[in-house]
């Protein structure tokens, strides 16, 4: 069993914050002490810590609490669809970022941000002895191999939506043409 104090600690939280789980039903503790202590079984440890990976997704309590009621299996669509609200808000602060940027016009406060344009990343490339058929290459990969990351690395080079478009769809037939252009099967 574990006491309030010894819970909170392994998990870094103060003794008040379980308190305010317990009064709004999100971590009861199962038994009380003869001293009227909260006292936690295993049982509630895992939910703690179940609740503590879920705090680290940034879900709110009322959704944890929510999840914490369904069985460990049925929270992937729920964690899906908060990655793809995460994924939303980072496009859209990439845009502020980049429109910030632009406002203030100032190389010096560009090169202290993370904003790399694609300028900058096609002059890396070309830099480290890529040509255009590499580069065709690389961008097929990424779109074969992660297509969302890929549509997310171009936005946050400030690439207008019409173009990335157009590398994406231009990468999809590369890839088929890459394949297709491989012995098959497959010799050692």
């Amino acid at each position: 069993m574990w006491t309030i104090g010894k819970l909170a600690r392994h998990f870094g939280l103060s003794r008040s914050t379980l308190l305010y789980y317990d009064r709004i039903g999100l971590l009861s503790p199962s038994l009380r002490s003869g001293g009227n202590y909260r006292l936690y079984s295993p049982s509630d440890f895992k939910r703690m810590e179940r609740i503590a990976l879920l705090r680290d997704t940034g879900l709110s309590l009322d959704r944890i609490r929510e999840l914490c009621e369904k069985p460990a299996d049925s929270i992937e669509e729920a964690l899906d669809q908060h990655l793809s609200q995460i994924n939303r808000e980072i496009s859209e602060r990439r845009i502020q970022q980049r429109i910030i940027a632009e406002l203030l016009q100032q190389n010096s406060v560009i090169h202290k941000t993370r904003i790399m344009d694609k300028a900058q990343w096609v002059a890396l490339l070309e830099g480290a002895g890529m040509d255009d058929e590499a580069k065709k290459v690389w961008h097929a990969l990424f779109e074969k191999n992660a297509p969302e990351a890929h549509q997310d690395f171009l936005e946050s080079l400030g690439i207008p939506t019409e173009e990335i478009d157009l590398i994406r769809s231009r990468s999809r037939m590369a890839i088929h043409t890459l394949l297709s252009s491989l012995p098959w099967p497959p010799t050692d």
